[in-house]
C-alpha cells in the first residue's frame, strides 16, 4: 500500500499560514500571491474534508484540527529542514587526512583522483610520527607507521612490505655494481626508524665486519629521497616506491628482500566505526592497496 499523502504545496501553504496566522505573511515567506496561498490551503481541506481555518471577516483563526494538524506538521518540516542542512553540510565539509609526507607523496597523492570524494579531502602531512590523539589532531584518518594499538583507536593494517636496495641511474652508471658486497664500497644510507641493511646483507649472503659509514635520516622518505639525488644507496620499501621504479628516477638492486613487515595503518576513533565517509575512505584505500600488491617491482639488478 502507497503512502495516502495531501499534495505538499497545500501543505507547506498550511503551516506557514497557521504558524503566521496570515495568508499574506505565508505568501511572502513562500513567493506566492496570498490568493494562491488561499487556493492551496482550500485544496487541502478538500482533500482532508474538514475545515482548518476559521474565516471571519479580516480575522482567521484555526479549527481544533487545524490547531493539532498545524501543530504536527510544524515538527515534521522542522525535522526535515534540520536533516536537509545537515546533509547539505556534511557534503561541503572537508575530509582530514594526517599521514607521512613519504606516504602522501608516492602512495596517496597520485590516487586521489580515485577517490569519489577526492576534492574534499584535506591533507596534513606530519614533521614525525603522525599523532593518534584524535581529540587534538584535526584529523578523520590517521595513516600511521606500522600499526601500533592505542585504547579508543581502531587500526587496520594497510599493507605489508619488504625493502631492497635502490639507487639513482647516473650512480649506477657510475658504479661497478656486480654483486651485493660491492654495495660495501658506495654510500649507504640508513634509517634512524627499523634501519634494515644489516637483515638485507645478512639474507643476501654478505657478512661485513662494520656497517659502511653514511648519512642517517630520521625515516625511509629522506633516504629514498637522497638516493633519487643520486647521494647513495637506500634500503626501499617496495610497496613505496614502484612508481618511482616505473618513472626510471630509481633503479632496484639485487633481487634479494628483507622480510615483510606492516609499513602502514589506517586509525580513525572507536567512536566514528559507523561514519559514513570513513567507512568509505577505509574501503577504497584497502582496495587500492590491494590492487597493488600482486604487482611486483620491475628488477633491474647490476650486471
Amino acid at each position: 500500500m502507497g503512502r495516502k499523502l495531501p499534495p505538499f504545496a497545500a501543505v507547506r501553504a498550511f503551516e506557514a499560514a497557521a504558524r503566521n496566522m496570515s495568508f499574506k505573511k505565508a505568501a511572502e515567506e513562500l513567493c506566492l500571491s496570498p490568493s494562491a496561498v488561499s487556493h492551496q490551503i482550500r485544496s487541502l481541506e478538500g482533500h482532508l474534508d474538514t475545515r482548518l481555518f476559521e474565516r471571519r471577516g479580516n480575522e482567521l483563526s484555526l479549527t481544533l484540527n487545524g490547531q493539532g494538524y498545524a501543530k504536527s506538521l510544524t515538527v515534521f518540516l522542522d525535522g526535515v529542514e534540520d536533516s536537509t542542512r545537515s546533509i547539505h553540510e556534511a557534503g561541503q565539509q572537508p575530509f582530514r587526512v594526517l599521514c607521512t609526507p613519504g606516504f602522501a607523496a608516492r602512495w596517496l597523492v597520485p590516487r586521489l583522483n580515485r577517490l569519489p570524494f577526492g576534492d574534499r579531502v584535506r591533507l596534513r602531512v606530519s614533521d614525525g610520527a603522525p599523532s593518534t590523539d584524535f581529540a587534538s589532531n584535526d584529523a578523520d584518518v590517521v595513516i600511521q607507521w606500522a600499526d601500533d594499538r592505542v585504547p579508543g583507536v581502531r587500526t587496520d593494517p594497510i599493507m605489508e612490505s619488504s625493502r631492497y636496495p635502490v639507487i639513482s641511474p647516473d650512480l649506477l652508471a657510475r658504479s661497478n655494481l656486480r654483486a651485493p658486497e660491492d654495495l660495501l664500497d658506495l654510500t649507504l644510507m640508513h634509517d634512524e626508524v627499523l634501519d634494515a641493511w644489516a637483515e638485507w646483507f645478512q639474507a643476501a649472503g654478505v657478512n661485513p665486519p662494520a656497517m659502511p659509514r653514511g648519512p642517517v635520516f630520521p625515516n625511509c622518505e629522506f633516504s629514498t629521497t637522497a638516493a633519487e639525488q643520486g647521494q647513495g644507496v637506500s634500503l626501499a620499501y617496495d610497496a613505496m616506491v614502484r612508481g618511482t621504479l616505473a618513472a626510471g628516477r630509481l633503479v632496484r638492486l639485487f633481487d634479494t628482500v628483507t622480510m615483510p613487515v606492516v609499513i602502514y595503518s589506517l586509525a580513525w576513533p572507536v567512536s566514528r566505526v559507523d561514519d559514513p565517509m570513513i567507512r568509505e575512505f577505509r574501503d577504497w584505500i584497502f582496495a587500492e592497496a590491494a590492487e597493488d600488491m600482486p604487482a611486483t617491482a620491475p628488477l633491474a639488478a647490476a650486471e
